[in-house]
Order: C-alpha cells, then structure tokens, then sequence
C-alpha cells in the first residue's frame, strides 16, 4: 500500500489501467541511470522524477552555457557556469522531494562505466557522441540491462529501446560511428524524442505496452512524421553476439 501523499501526488496516473497502486510502487523501487543531462537528459529526468521512479543517477561533466538555453530546460540564466549535475540534482530534488536523485559530475568512461551502472535497473543513452554511446551499449550488454537510445538533429530525431540478446545493440544498428560534429537542434526536437525515451523506460519498469524493441523510430517534425524502420540483430556483432537471441 501507498501513503496518503503518494496517492495525492500520482493520483492522475495510478487511474490507469496497469498502473494502480502496485505499478506505482514498482516506479518507486526503480532505479535509472541517465548518461547525460542536456537537451534530451533534461526532459528525460523532469519526467521520470515526476512520475515517481524512486531512484535517478545522473552523469554530466559539463557545464551550463547561453547556448544551452534553447533546448536544455531545466537551466536557467543564472546556472550559466554551474555544473550541470549540480543544478540538475537541486532542481529534480525540488519538483519530487519523494525519490533520490544521485548526481555525478564526471565524464563516463570505459573505466568507470561499471561503477556508474552497476547496480542500476536500466540507462538512458542521453549523450551526444558516439564514443560514449558505445561505452553504455557495452555495459548495457555486460549487466544484461536494457539501454534507452535517442538521439536529435535539427527537426529530425531518432528513439529504439535495447535489450540485450533480445533485441539489436546500438553496435548492430551503428557498427560505425557517424563523424564527430557540433549538431544543430531546435529545442522541441529533444522534448519529443525526450519524452519518447522516458515513456519507454515507465512502460519498461511496469511490464506495459510494447516497447521499441528491433523498432526504430525515426521522427521528422518538419512533416511532422513518425517512420518506424524495423532492425535486426547482426549475427557477427563483435557487441552483443555472444549473447542468446531468447534471454527472456
């Protein structure tokens, strides 16, 4: 059973069907790591802490600049110059007091990626390269835990959700790394494919709906188009191959 304040603060969402009061406890005992707080990670973790995932790691070394502004809401003005982890932890704190945001301000690595997601239920791919991205996907594979990839251009996004030996890793669907670039971005374009990514990660943690699994997603919001290309598993995936195709 839930308290009295919980129910009064999830009481829209505990409405629906599959949720209840068990499906929000199944929120609150969650634990997810998102790798980056910028124009996706903002949207993403506003999301999760609000819908009452009980525990929120986040991983950002950067810090707030003008430039920002345009699509990374949870920074204001005056954080320019502040940590991002630092203001994201105060702010997620401040809307949802109930769950646990834990805030690391260090750049993810192969080196530390096993003490950052080691004991997480699940990563959401929230970064902005590919070396990085490729990290996560090696530890998603090692700790058997499912990735949330997405990623924006301009108007155009991408979302799949990856669970491994179950579906196509991020190495099977990129077996090569696109060339390092500054990309430009509106800032709608990361809430929509933002969003997507947290609505995954729920549907994920309460055992609902059917997820991206071997589905990309691709979102082109000058047609305000959604294009969902199917994908498979690369049977010589030097990532994910020696993993089996019917984990459950």
């Amino acid at each position: 059973m839930v308290d009295e304040r919980t129910l009064e603060r999830y009481s829209r969402q505990i409405q629906i069907d599959g949720i209840g009061e068990e499906g929000q406890a199944q929120l609150k005992a969650a634990c997810v790591a998102i790798a980056g707080v910028g124009g996706l990670g903002s949207v993403i973790s506003i999301y999760l802490a609000a819908a009452g995932v009980g525990r929120i790691r986040i991983i950002d070394n950067d810090t707030v600049e003008l430039s920002n502004l345009n699509r990374q809401i949870l920074y204001n003005n005056p954080d320019i110059g502040k940590k991002k982890a630092e203001v994201a932890f105060e702010k997620l704190q401040l809307l949802n007091p109930d769950i646990k945001v834990e805030a690391y301000m260090e750049t993810i690595s192969g080196s530390n990626a096993d003490a950052f997601f080691g004991d997480v239920d699940s990563i959401v791919d929230a970064m902005d390269n590919f070396p990085t991205r490729y990290v996560l996907n090696e530890i998603a594979i090692k700790k058997e835990i499912p990735l949330f990839h997405g990623a924006v251009r301009g108007f155009e996004g991408r979302v799949t959700t990856i669970i491994p030996g179950i579906s196509p890793c991020l190495q099977c669907i990129f077996p090569r790394p696109p060339e390092p670039e500054k990309t430009p971005v509106v800032g709608v374009t990361p809430a929509v494919i933002g969003s997507i990514q947290a609505t995954e990660v729920i549907k994920y943690v309460l055992r609902i709906g059917q997820l991206l699994l071997g589905r990309l997603l691709v979102y082109d919001g000058r047609s305000m188009e959604f294009m969902e290309v199917k994908l498979e598993r690369h049977p010589d995936c030097q990532a994910c191959k020696h993993i089996a195709k019917d984990r459950e």
